[in-house]
C-alpha cells in the first residue's frame, strides 16, 4: 500500500503518473519497480495514467544494454502509455559514438561508458568509429528518439532540472540534461509558471526531496540505494520504491 503525503501541485481526478528516477543499469531492481506499478495500477484502476522514466539508463551499472533493450521494445508495464526521456549520460554515450571526437569519449568512458559498450559485447580494443556498429539499431533509435521533457498538468518531467529565472522555452538543452545549482537551492516559481512543480533525477539522494517547486528522486540505486517512482494523483503524492 502506498503512503500518500500531500502533493505542491495537483492533477485533474482520474490522472495518474508514475515517475522513475535514474536507472543506470539496474536491470532488477527496474522491472520489479514495473511490477510494483502493475500491481498498484491493478488495485488502484485509474482511466488516464502514464509511466515517465526521467534518464539516465546506461553506464555505472551491471546492465545498460539489458536496460535500453527492455525499454526499446515498448511499454514495459501492459497498456500504461511510457514517456521516455534523455538524461545526460545519454546525451554522452550518443556524442561519443556520433562525432568521432576523442574529447567526447573520453568524457563518456569516463563516466561509465567502457562498462556499457561491454554490455553490448564490444571489447575494450574496438575504435570508437566502429562502437556504433556493434550496438543494436533498435537500441540506438530509442536513445536518439528520446524527450527531452514532458507536461503533465502543473507537472513538468525533465532529467537535471531547469534554470531559474529563465523562461520554460527559453532553456538550454545543457541545463536540462545537467544542471544542480542554483537550481536545487531555488525558491519560488521556476520556468516562467506560477504553480509548476519539476519532477528530476540527476542529483542523487538517500531519500526523495519534496520542495513546493520541485519533487528529486535520484535516489543513488547503482550506488547502493534504491530506485524510485514516484506516484502523482489529485492533489497527493507516493512513493514505490526497490
Amino acid at each position: 500500500m502506498i503512503e500518500f503525503i500531500a502533493a505542491p501541485a495537483a492533477l485533474p481526478p482520474g490522472q495518474r503518473v508514475y515517475a522513475i528516477g535514474d536507472i543506470h543499469g539496474c536491470l532488477d531492481q527496474l522491472q520489479a519497480l514495473h511490477q510494483a506499478v502493475a500491481q498498484d495500477l491493478a488495485e488502484r484502476p485509474t482511466a488516464d495514467a502514464v509511466l515517465i522514466h526521467l534518464g539516465d539508463y546506461v553506464d555505472r551499472g551491471p546492465d545498460s544494454a539489458a536496460v535500453v533493450a527492455l525499454l526499446a521494445a515498448g511499454p514495459p508495464v501492459k497498456d500504461l502509455p511510457t514517456v521516455n526521456l534523455i538524461g545526460n549520460h545519454e546525451h554522452m554515450m550518443l556524442d561519443a559514438l556520433s562525432s568521432g571526437q576523442a574529447e567526447a569519449a573520453e568524457l563518456w568512458l569516463g563516466n561509465g561508458g567502457a562498462d556499457t559498450l561491454f554490455s553490448w559485447g564490444v571489447p575494450r580494443q574496438v575504435k570508437q568509429a566502429d562502437w556504433a556498429a556493434r550496438i543494436p539499431r533498435p537500441h540506438l533509435l530509442f536513445l536518439r528518439d528520446l524527450a527531452l521533457m514532458h507536461r503533465e498538468g502543473p507537472y513538468l518531467f525533465v532529467h537535471a532540472g531547469i534554470r531559474p529565472g529563465v523562461r520554460l522555452s527559453q532553456q538550454a538543452r545543457q541545463d536540462l540534461l545537467w544542471i544542480r545549482e542554483p537550481f536545487l537551492s531555488a525558491k519560488g516559481e521556476l520556468g516562467g509558471e506560477p504553480g509548476m512543480v519539476v519532477v528530476h533525477g540527476h542529483t542523487p539522494v538517500r531519500e526523495p526531496v519534496v520542495r513546493p517547486n520541485r519533487i528529486g528522486i535520484d535516489t543513488g540505486a547503482v550506488m547502493g540505494g534504491v530506485l524510485t517512482c514516484a506516484v502523482l494523483e489529485e492533489d497527493r503524492l507516493g512513493f514505490l520504491t526497490n
